[in-house]
Protein backbone atom coordinates (compact mmCIF):
# COMPACT_ATOMS: atom_id res chain seq x y z
CA UNK A 1 0.00 0.00 0.00
CA UNK A 2 1.19 3.52 -0.88
CA UNK A 3 -0.03 6.24 1.57
CA UNK A 4 0.48 10.11 0.72
CA UNK A 5 0.61 12.36 4.31
CA UNK A 6 0.19 15.97 4.04
CA UNK A 7 1.06 18.14 7.24
CA UNK A 8 4.34 15.70 7.93
CA UNK A 9 5.93 18.50 10.51
CA UNK A 10 2.47 19.13 12.82
CA UNK A 11 2.41 16.81 15.81
CA UNK A 12 0.47 13.75 13.91
CA UNK A 13 2.04 14.03 10.61
CA UNK A 14 5.89 13.28 12.58
CA UNK A 15 3.93 10.50 14.46
CA UNK A 16 2.66 8.84 11.70
CA UNK A 17 6.36 8.87 10.11
CA UNK A 18 6.95 6.94 12.88
CA UNK A 19 4.43 4.24 13.19
CA UNK A 20 4.21 3.20 9.29
CA UNK A 21 3.37 -0.19 8.85
CA UNK A 22 5.18 -2.92 7.70
CA UNK A 23 4.35 -3.32 3.68
CA UNK A 24 3.73 -0.08 3.51
CA UNK A 25 5.07 2.77 1.18
CA UNK A 26 4.89 6.73 3.01
CA UNK A 27 5.25 9.37 0.82
CA UNK A 28 4.81 12.52 2.97
CA UNK A 29 4.53 16.26 2.38
CA UNK A 30 4.82 19.56 3.91
CA UNK A 31 3.38 22.94 3.25
CA UNK A 32 6.28 23.29 1.08
CA UNK A 33 5.98 20.73 -1.45
CA UNK A 34 1.94 20.13 -1.01
CA UNK A 35 -0.26 23.60 -0.01
CA UNK A 36 -3.64 21.99 0.15
CA UNK A 37 -5.17 25.24 -0.42
CA UNK A 38 -3.28 25.11 -4.42
CA UNK A 39 -5.60 23.22 -6.19
CA UNK A 40 -3.01 22.48 -9.09
CA UNK A 41 -0.32 21.80 -6.98
CA UNK A 42 -2.02 19.28 -5.37
CA UNK A 43 -3.60 17.82 -8.56
CA UNK A 44 0.08 17.64 -10.00
CA UNK A 45 1.36 16.18 -6.61
CA UNK A 46 -1.08 13.44 -6.00
CA UNK A 47 -1.13 12.54 -9.88
CA UNK A 48 2.47 12.03 -9.82
CA UNK A 49 2.54 9.82 -6.78
CA UNK A 50 -0.88 8.16 -7.51
CA UNK A 51 -1.02 6.62 -3.56
CA UNK A 52 -3.84 4.26 -2.75
CA UNK A 53 -4.46 6.56 0.79
CA UNK A 54 -4.44 10.04 1.20
CA UNK A 55 -4.01 10.85 4.75
CA UNK A 56 -4.74 14.85 5.44
CA UNK A 57 -3.13 15.91 8.47
CA UNK A 58 -2.25 19.41 7.22
CA UNK A 59 -4.51 22.01 8.38
CA UNK A 60 -4.92 25.15 10.28
CA UNK A 61 -4.64 24.80 13.90
CA UNK A 62 -4.28 28.40 15.58
CA UNK A 63 -8.28 28.18 16.96
CA UNK A 64 -7.67 31.50 18.08
CA UNK A 65 -6.06 32.99 15.53
CA UNK A 66 -8.52 32.24 13.12
CA UNK A 67 -11.30 34.50 14.25
CA UNK A 68 -9.44 37.46 12.29
CA UNK A 69 -7.92 35.44 9.80
CA UNK A 70 -10.87 33.83 8.45
CA UNK A 71 -9.60 33.91 4.49
CA UNK A 72 -6.92 31.57 5.71
CA UNK A 73 -8.30 28.98 7.75
CA UNK A 74 -11.12 28.22 4.95
CA UNK A 75 -8.85 28.21 2.64
CA UNK A 76 -6.65 25.47 4.15
CA UNK A 77 -9.71 23.53 6.38
CA UNK A 78 -12.31 24.25 4.03
CA UNK A 79 -11.23 24.15 0.51
CA UNK A 80 -7.98 22.80 1.01
CA UNK A 81 -10.16 19.60 1.90
CA UNK A 82 -12.41 19.74 -1.09
CA UNK A 83 -9.10 19.81 -3.25
CA UNK A 84 -7.70 17.02 -1.57
CA UNK A 85 -10.91 15.14 -2.22
CA UNK A 86 -11.40 16.07 -6.09
CA UNK A 87 -7.54 14.40 -6.47
CA UNK A 88 -8.83 11.63 -4.89
CA UNK A 89 -11.72 10.91 -6.70
CA UNK A 90 -9.81 11.43 -10.02
CA UNK A 91 -7.32 9.27 -9.08
CA UNK A 92 -9.10 6.73 -7.55
CA UNK A 93 -7.82 6.89 -3.81
CA UNK A 94 -9.43 6.44 -0.82
CA UNK A 95 -9.14 9.66 1.83
CA UNK A 96 -8.89 9.83 5.29
CA UNK A 97 -9.26 13.32 7.05
CA UNK A 98 -8.02 14.37 10.38
CA UNK A 99 -10.79 17.07 11.26
CA UNK A 100 -12.30 17.87 15.24
CA UNK A 101 -14.31 18.11 18.13
CA UNK A 102 -14.54 22.46 17.58
CA UNK A 103 -17.25 21.09 14.87
CA UNK A 104 -19.37 20.69 18.19
CA UNK A 105 -21.20 23.81 20.37
CA UNK A 106 -20.06 21.64 23.34
CA UNK A 107 -24.00 21.80 25.02
CA UNK A 108 -24.22 17.90 25.44
CA UNK A 109 -23.72 16.07 28.76
CA UNK A 110 -23.08 13.01 26.76
CA UNK A 111 -20.33 12.12 24.73
CA UNK A 112 -20.66 13.10 20.95
CA UNK A 113 -21.63 10.81 18.29
CA UNK A 114 -19.59 10.24 15.05
CA UNK A 115 -23.82 11.30 13.53
CA UNK A 116 -24.78 14.30 15.70
CA UNK A 117 -25.58 17.70 13.73
CA UNK A 118 -22.35 19.86 13.68
CA UNK A 119 -22.79 23.09 15.21
CA UNK A 120 -19.48 25.05 15.51
CA UNK A 121 -18.67 28.30 18.00
CA UNK A 122 -15.89 29.91 15.99
CA UNK A 123 -14.36 30.07 12.32
CA UNK A 124 -12.27 27.17 13.49
CA UNK A 125 -14.55 24.83 14.26
CA UNK A 126 -16.90 26.36 11.24
CA UNK A 127 -14.00 25.46 8.55
CA UNK A 128 -13.43 22.34 9.45
CA UNK A 129 -17.06 21.55 9.28
CA UNK A 130 -16.99 22.84 6.28
CA UNK A 131 -14.25 20.36 5.30
CA UNK A 132 -16.32 17.79 6.11
CA UNK A 133 -19.10 18.46 4.22
CA UNK A 134 -17.63 19.31 1.36
CA UNK A 135 -15.53 15.51 1.48
CA UNK A 136 -18.84 14.03 2.10
CA UNK A 137 -20.36 15.47 -1.15
CA UNK A 138 -17.41 14.95 -3.64
CA UNK A 139 -16.47 11.58 -2.05
CA UNK A 140 -18.49 9.62 0.55
CA UNK A 141 -16.75 6.63 0.64
CA UNK A 142 -13.94 8.82 2.30
CA UNK A 143 -13.20 8.43 6.20
CA UNK A 144 -13.03 11.14 8.20
CA UNK A 145 -11.29 11.34 11.92
CA UNK A 146 -12.18 13.46 14.49
CA UNK A 147 -10.01 14.17 17.19
CA UNK A 148 -9.30 16.75 20.01
CA UNK A 149 -6.65 17.92 22.44
CA UNK A 150 -3.69 15.94 21.00
CA UNK A 151 -0.17 16.25 22.16
CA UNK A 152 3.12 14.89 22.03
CA UNK A 153 6.30 14.39 23.47
CA UNK A 154 7.65 17.85 21.54
CA UNK A 155 6.56 20.78 19.80
CA UNK A 156 3.95 23.54 20.72
CA UNK A 157 1.20 21.89 22.79
CA UNK A 158 -0.21 21.83 26.13
CA UNK A 159 1.82 19.23 27.98
CA UNK A 160 5.25 20.87 26.44
CA UNK A 161 3.65 24.29 27.50
CA UNK A 162 2.47 22.96 31.00
CA UNK A 163 5.65 21.59 31.59
CA UNK A 164 7.57 24.88 30.49
CA UNK A 165 5.76 27.19 32.75
CA UNK A 166 6.00 24.37 35.61
CA UNK A 167 9.37 24.65 35.78
CA UNK A 168 9.62 28.54 35.43
CA UNK A 169 6.23 29.05 38.48
CA UNK A 170 5.23 28.45 41.76
CA UNK A 171 1.61 28.71 40.65
CA UNK A 172 -0.89 28.57 38.13
CA UNK A 173 -4.59 29.07 36.71
CA UNK A 174 -5.70 26.28 34.37
CA UNK A 175 -9.41 25.65 32.96
CA UNK A 176 -11.97 23.38 34.92
CA UNK A 177 -15.25 23.66 33.51
CA UNK A 178 -14.00 22.79 29.46
CA UNK A 179 -14.17 18.70 29.18
CA UNK A 180 -12.95 16.56 27.11
CA UNK A 181 -9.99 14.05 26.74
CA UNK A 182 -6.64 14.21 25.91
CA UNK A 183 -5.41 12.47 22.89
CA UNK A 184 -1.54 11.85 22.04
CA UNK A 185 -0.68 11.76 18.80
CA UNK A 186 0.62 8.07 18.50
CA UNK A 187 -2.82 6.72 19.46
CA UNK A 188 -4.11 8.97 16.80
CA UNK A 189 -1.83 7.99 13.95
CA UNK A 190 -2.03 3.96 15.18
CA UNK A 191 -5.80 4.53 14.77
CA UNK A 192 -5.36 6.02 11.04
CA UNK A 193 -3.37 3.50 9.88
CA UNK A 194 -5.78 0.57 11.55
CA UNK A 195 -8.38 2.52 9.36
CA UNK A 196 -6.33 2.43 6.30
CA UNK A 197 -5.81 -0.99 6.29
CA UNK A 198 -9.51 -2.04 7.09
CA UNK A 199 -11.08 -1.39 3.33
CA UNK A 200 -14.37 -1.74 4.59
CA UNK A 201 -13.82 1.80 6.73
CA UNK A 202 -16.05 4.84 5.84
CA UNK A 203 -17.75 7.90 6.99
CA UNK A 204 -17.02 9.63 10.38
CA UNK A 205 -15.19 7.88 13.25
CA UNK A 206 -13.94 9.51 16.93
CA UNK A 207 -10.46 8.69 17.95
CA UNK A 208 -8.99 10.08 21.28
CA UNK A 209 -7.71 8.43 24.39
CA UNK A 210 -9.87 6.86 26.98
CA UNK A 211 -11.53 8.51 29.88
CA UNK A 212 -12.61 12.42 30.23
CA UNK A 213 -10.90 15.64 32.19
CA UNK A 214 -10.84 18.82 32.39
CA UNK A 215 -7.72 21.34 31.09
CA UNK A 216 -7.14 21.64 34.89
CA UNK A 217 -7.26 17.67 35.69
CA UNK A 218 -4.76 17.31 32.64
CA UNK A 219 -2.78 20.14 33.94
CA UNK A 220 -2.67 18.08 37.27
CA UNK A 221 -1.44 15.00 35.74
CA UNK A 222 1.04 16.64 34.31
CA UNK A 223 2.22 18.16 36.92
CA UNK A 224 2.49 14.26 38.33
CA UNK A 225 3.78 12.17 35.89
CA UNK A 226 6.26 14.66 34.47
CA UNK A 227 7.64 14.45 38.30
CA UNK A 228 8.37 10.54 38.43
CA UNK A 229 9.39 11.09 34.72
CA UNK A 230 12.36 13.44 35.83
CA UNK A 231 11.13 16.17 33.63
CA UNK A 232 10.11 18.43 37.13
CA UNK A 233 12.65 18.65 39.91
CA UNK A 234 11.62 16.43 42.24
CA UNK A 235 11.52 19.10 45.05
CA UNK A 236 9.19 21.97 42.87
CA UNK A 237 6.38 22.77 44.09
CA UNK A 238 3.57 24.32 41.49
CA UNK A 239 0.16 25.08 43.07
CA UNK A 240 -2.01 24.60 40.53
CA UNK A 241 -5.55 26.20 40.89
CA UNK A 242 -8.82 25.51 39.38
CA UNK A 243 -10.24 28.75 37.16
CA UNK A 244 -13.35 29.36 34.82
CA UNK A 245 -13.42 30.24 31.56
CA UNK A 246 -14.63 33.39 32.07
CA UNK A 247 -11.59 33.94 34.21
CA UNK A 248 -9.04 33.61 31.12
CA UNK A 249 -10.92 34.93 27.68
CA UNK A 250 -10.14 34.14 24.25
CA UNK A 251 -10.89 35.34 21.13
CA UNK A 252 -12.43 32.01 20.22
CA UNK A 253 -15.39 29.97 22.35
CA UNK A 254 -14.39 26.72 23.03
CA UNK A 255 -17.23 23.73 23.43
CA UNK A 256 -17.60 23.09 26.97
CA UNK A 257 -18.22 19.41 26.69
CA UNK A 258 -16.91 17.60 23.73
CA UNK A 259 -16.08 14.01 24.67
CA UNK A 260 -16.12 11.64 21.69
CA UNK A 261 -17.87 8.51 21.42
CA UNK A 262 -15.24 6.06 19.80
CA UNK A 263 -17.13 2.95 19.79
CA UNK A 264 -17.16 2.98 15.93
CA UNK A 265 -13.62 3.25 15.48
CA UNK A 266 -12.83 0.28 18.54
CA UNK A 267 -15.65 -1.52 16.83
CA UNK A 268 -14.20 -1.45 13.28
CA UNK A 269 -10.90 -0.67 13.07
CA UNK A 270 -10.33 -2.82 16.43
CA UNK A 271 -8.55 -0.08 17.90
CA UNK A 272 -7.73 -0.92 21.67
CA UNK A 273 -8.09 2.42 23.34
CA UNK A 274 -5.87 3.16 26.78
CA UNK A 275 -7.12 5.78 29.40
CA UNK A 276 -5.70 9.11 28.62
CA UNK A 277 -3.93 9.01 32.11
CA UNK A 278 -2.08 5.91 31.46
CA UNK A 279 -0.97 7.12 27.98
CA UNK A 280 0.12 10.66 29.21
CA UNK A 281 2.50 8.57 31.72
CA UNK A 282 3.97 6.77 29.04
CA UNK A 283 4.28 9.22 26.63
CA UNK A 284 6.24 11.76 29.09
CA UNK A 285 8.59 8.41 30.56
CA UNK A 286 10.89 9.69 27.75
CA UNK A 287 14.34 11.51 27.35
CA UNK A 288 12.47 12.48 23.98
CA UNK A 289 10.10 15.17 25.42
CA UNK A 290 11.42 18.39 25.41
CA UNK A 291 11.52 20.57 28.94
Amino acid sequence: MKILITGKNGQLGKQLQKQVPAGVTLVAHGRDTVDVANKEQVFSVLGGAKPDVVINAAAYTAVDKAESDIEQAHAINARGSENLALACRELGARLIHVSTDFVFDGQQSHPYKPEDYRKPLGVYGESKARGEEAIEAILPEAIIVRTAWVYDREGGNFVTTMLRLMNERDQLGVVADQIGTPTWAGTLAQSIYALAENSEAKGIYHCTDAGAASWYDFAVAIFEEGKSAGLLPQDKQVKVGPIATADYPTPAARPAYSVLDKSRLVKEAGVELKHWRQVLRAALNTTELQK
